[in-house]
């Protein structure tokens, strides 16, 4: 008890950028917690892999994401947090890190230096999306325009079935409508399927339409967690990995596939009913996300603004 309340302090003070000191026996405890935590998603995939076996949900998570399991598994402490004890030599021979009279710590020079022009970048995406609106009425037909007017050969998860012939997805699609803000799902719309959306996303306007209601939005706040990291504390990047493992589950309960055999239940957007069940998650997620959010941004501060954003 008394040992999880120290953890719970520990990463509380974190996150509220306050200097902490851990001292061995605490930082080892949350090492060892945050990899237990995390290998319940690494370790089955690497059995896949070993397999030859493919998933079509969870695999994305380190397909798409290209964060290795590896990364995801070792474990930093964060900005900062500086680590005591006889056995910080590891963390001194990893990028960013340097020996201070109490320990070893994160470089704030070093990461300010190397990534200035990048984290600017995310922290105006993120702050954007915190400001901005969330939208929730695109139900799910991003994933339905990606297989709009395919072959059976074109289909990206084509070792499962479709819930409809190739002519109703089609219809369905024409029916709904797509309002996709977010361009690296857009990106992935087949030719036909591009000139239905409301919006043409681009990679330069991502600031301009990114909105906490989409999925994949909320998603990718594991990319930039990972993308932060070791300036993000590696509990923030597993939290981050947690939403979108949970919004995968769904962006692909709702698409065409048919993955019952899997157990992943159909969320049918092609109904009413459907639709507002999806809408629930999407509102859900975008609540989740909220503190995910702020917890980046304030690591974007202390690489942008170092001391004085204590």
């Amino acid at each position: 008890m008394l040992n999880s309340l120290v953890m719970s302090n520990a990463i509380s003070a974190v996150e509220t950028r306050l200097p902490l000191i851990l001292e061995q026996q605490n930082w080892k405890e949350r090492r060892r917690a945050h990899q237990a935590r995390v290998s319940a998603w690494t370790h089955p995939h690497k059995a896949r892999a070993l397999a030859g076996e493919k998933h079509p949900v969870y695999d994305f998570l380190f397909s798409y994401y290209s964060y290795r399991p590896a990364w995801l598994l070792r474990w930093h402490p964060g900005h900062g947090v500086t680590l005591a004890g006889a056995e910080t030599a590891e963390y001194l021979g990893w990028r960013g890190y340097s020996a201070t009279e109490q320990g070893v710590a994160l470089d704030h020079a070093y990461w300010a230096s190397r990534r200035r022009e990048f984290t600017a970048w995310v922290r105006e995406l993120l702050t954007a999306m915190q400001t901005r609106p969330p939208f929730f009425s695109c139900f799910g037909v991003h994933e339905w325009a990606m297989v709009y007017q395919q072959t059976a050969d074109q289909i990206r998860h084509n070792a499962y079935p479709l819930r409809f012939p190739s002519g109703e997805i089609a219809r369905i699609v024409e029916a709904s409508g797509a309002c996709c803000t977010h361009f690296d799902a857009f990106r992935f719309f087949t030719v036909p399927a591009r000139p239905l959306n409301r919006y043409q996303p681009t990679r330069k306007t991502s600031i301009d339409l990114e909105q906490r209601g989409c999925l994949h939005a909320n998603m990718d706040l594991y990319k930039w967690a990972y993308k932060l990291s070791p300036c993000a504390p590696s509990e923030l990047v597993a939290d981050c990995f947690a939403l979108a493992h949970d919004i995968r589950e769904v962006d692909m309960r709702a698409s065409p596939y048919d993955l019952r055999t899997l157990g992943f239940e159909p969320i049918p957007i092609e109904t009413a009913q459907g639709r507002a069940d999806y809408e629930q998650h999407q509102r859900s997620f975008a609540v989740r996300g909220e503190p995910l959010r702020a917890r980046l941004i304030a690591v974007c501060n202390w690489i942008l603004d170092g001391e004085a954003s204590r």
